[in-house]
């Protein structure tokens, strides 16, 4: 994967996701303003827009479309959505939880829906909804922020929309298990391992998928992540899997090189790299 790519895998929770090459990025995004430019007083507009700047690298931008079409439409939990997604790519975790909590409020007592793919995977199915993806990443903000009681409540909610298939349970199910090991409530990170089989039916989050095989004791560290072949992307995505899995199970040195591996590579957008960068700022 060519670093100038980087960005536009965290439109999904796995950082392994399709991409596009950058002029049909560029193409996309003058699309997607021309669309709100005609009509900026709709909601799927700003949304679009807001996505399309944020595959580009453009967070400022794409923060203030939301907050825009947050003004015009105050009840839509898809705008609080995306918003604190781009808060957590700007290391602005409370404002993150913020909005990801307001949209689980507002969100209560409704029906999920299919999240259209801005980065469509190898199939063209979209495999995240909207709900999946609003307590994913609340629970990724709080543990980023090191609140991992919250956290664990939150992926406890998400697990209950996240087995639509087997792309959204593998997703869950990784941070899930990771926050159990941080509370050391290992009996029950066991068990969230219980569903995870070598034969699944995941065709984006095969990142997720191979680090709970490696937490079940089915692949070793070395097989998940190859050093010697891996880019970037996978650096920050199966390095930081590597490395929780040896801090959590008391290898704090293999975990801190592992970490520092991470942060040496230039993916710094990717859920795994921010997630490094937070537990060597702590410590770890």
């Amino acid at each position: 994967m060519k670093t100038a790519l980087l960005l536009l895998v965290l439109a999904v929770p796995c950082a392994m996701a399709a991409q596009a090459p950058p002029n049909k990025l560029e193409a996309d995004l003058a699309k997607a303003k021309a669309d709100y430019d005609r009509d900026p007083s709709s909601a799927d507009n700003a949304i679009w827009l807001g996505r399309r700047l944020a595959y580009l690298g453009r967070f400022s931008e794409a923060i203030d479309t939301f907050t825009q079409g947050i003004l015009k439409h105050p009840g839509d939990a898809r705008l609080y959505r995306h918003r604190g997604h781009r808060y957590i790519t700007t290391r602005r975790f409370d404002l993150a939880t913020e909005d990801l909590q307001k949209a689980s409020q507002l969100i209560a007592g409704k029906a999920d829906e299919v999240e259209p793919d801005g980065a469509p995977n190898k199939a063209g199915i979209p495999r995240s909804t909207l709900q999946s993806n609003i307590w994913y990443h609340l629970g990724l903000a709080q543990y980023l922020s090191g609140d991992f009681t919250s956290a664990l409540a939150s992926y406890r909610e998400g697990m209950k929309v996240s087995r639509v298939n087997d792309d959204m349970l593998v997703a869950t199910s990784d941070w899930l298990y990771m926050t159990l090991r941080r509370l050391k409530r290992d009996a029950e990170a066991r068990q969230v391992l219980e569903p995870i089989r070598e034969q699944m039916d995941v065709i984006e989050n095969g990142a997720y998928h191979a680090r709970l095989l490696m937490y079940k004791g089915l692949r070793t560290p070395e097989s998940v992540l190859n050093l010697n072949t891996a880019d970037d992307i996978q650096i920050a995505t199966q390095g930081y899997g590597v490395g929780n899995w040896y801090l959590v199970n008391g290898d704090r040195a293999k975990a801190r090189s592992m970490f520092d591996r991470v942060l040496a590579g230039k993916a710094t957008t990717a859920f795994g790299y921010i997630a490094a960068e937070v537990d060597v700022k702590r410590g770890f």
